[in-house]
């Protein structure tokens, strides 16, 4: 995938209220390219769940979002703790939040898997103690263009 456009963005890890900032600029982007609707709810939620991950467990990160005439990649890293049993973490539920995320109404253990449902391709990248780089691949539909 050779990118038409790239952007980049940081993740800021002590602000649950600015983690949406680039999932709603890539949704705007991405309706100013004429990319269908459907496609760009898939990308929003992709990209809002791994901004809200990085808030919740790595103190932040960055996202790189690159577009081009096949579909949209998305490659989220931060340097975090990592994820110690990813195939847990896939699990719907599943949360290692502490209860003060909770109790603010994040962490219901829903952010990977959802990221994977959304996802035509999700690939998780981790090393506890060094962090975690999940790359996410939405692909357009046949047929239909993005005027990148």
């Amino acid at each position: 995938m050779s990118a038409a456009i790239h952007l980049s963005y940081k993740v800021d890890g002590s602000d649950f209220t600015g983690a949406g900032t680039a999932s709603a600029a890539i949704k705007r982007i991405l309706r100013e390219i004429g990319v269908d609707m459907d496609t760009i709810r898939r990308c929003a939620i992709c990209m809002y769940e791994g901004e809200i991950n990085m808030v919740i467990h790595a103190n932040g990160g960055t996202a790189d979002v690159y577009i081009d005439t096949e579909g949209v990649k998305m490659v989220l890293k931060d340097n975090g703790p990592g994820i110690a049993d990813v195939e847990q973490a896939m699990q719907e539920g599943f949360s290692t939040a502490k209860e003060g995320v909770r109790d603010l109404g994040f962490g219901a253990g829903m952010g990977l898997p959802n990221m994977k449902k959304y996802s035509d391709e999700m690939l998780i990248d981790t090393e506890v103690g060094k962090g975690t780089k999940v790359t996410l691949i939405v692909r357009f539909p046949k047929g239909g263009g993005d005027g990148a």
